[in-house]
């Protein structure tokens, strides 16, 4: 495989990688590199989920979400984990289960999202970076799961995120 550097950005670098594929076929494949992301539902006592309301500008405007952050060079997945949900929230974790692992977009990126349920939750210190606008909301998990449903919340590491925590509940 060949691949050629075309962008380097704060977050990404896209590339142009000629593969053969399977079939016998050599093409060029635009591939954006990222180096993965650790994401968190994090789950009250009484069955709250604490999610944000926050402005991505690549959406259009403000979205559903759950706490979630981009991993640094060689950061173990459960350390970001844990850091974001501070740092966004203001939530602190007793216990942390990987929920998945997902492909964000295979089709054309690398990143891969490490997904937790965060329990046994203790009040912390939220502290945003200068390009996070967010807003911190509690809801019941249903009224969550609802708002999936109703095409409210699109975002696809939160929907997973919730339907796992909201399937696990409901065994």
């Amino acid at each position: 495989m060949l691949s050629k550097s075309i962008y380097t950005g704060r977050v990404i670098t896209l590339n142009v990688d000629t593969v053969t594929l399977p079939n016998g076929f050599t093409v060029d494949l635009e591939v954006v590199r990222h180096p993965g992301a650790a994401a968190v539902v994090p789950l009250k006592d009484d069955g709250t989920v604490v999610l944000i309301r926050q402005f991505r500008q690549a959406a259009g405007g403000f979205i559903y979400e759950i706490p979630a952050g981009k991993l640094h060079p060689g950061e173990d997945p459960t350390v970001c984990a844990v850091r974001e949900l501070e740092e966004e929230v203001g939530y602190r974790a007793g216990k942390l289960d990987l929920l998945s692992s997902i492909f964000t977009a295979p089709g054309f990126t690398d990143e891969v999202i490490h997904i937790y349920k965060a329990t046994e939750l203790t009040v912390g210190r939220q502290q945003l970076d200068r390009d996070e606008v967010l807003e911190v909301i509690e809801m019941p998990l249903l009224e969550a799961v609802r708002m999936i449903e109703a095409g409210t919340i699109r975002d696809a590491k939160s929907i997973v995120g919730l339907q796992s925590v909201y399937l696990q509940n409901s065994r």
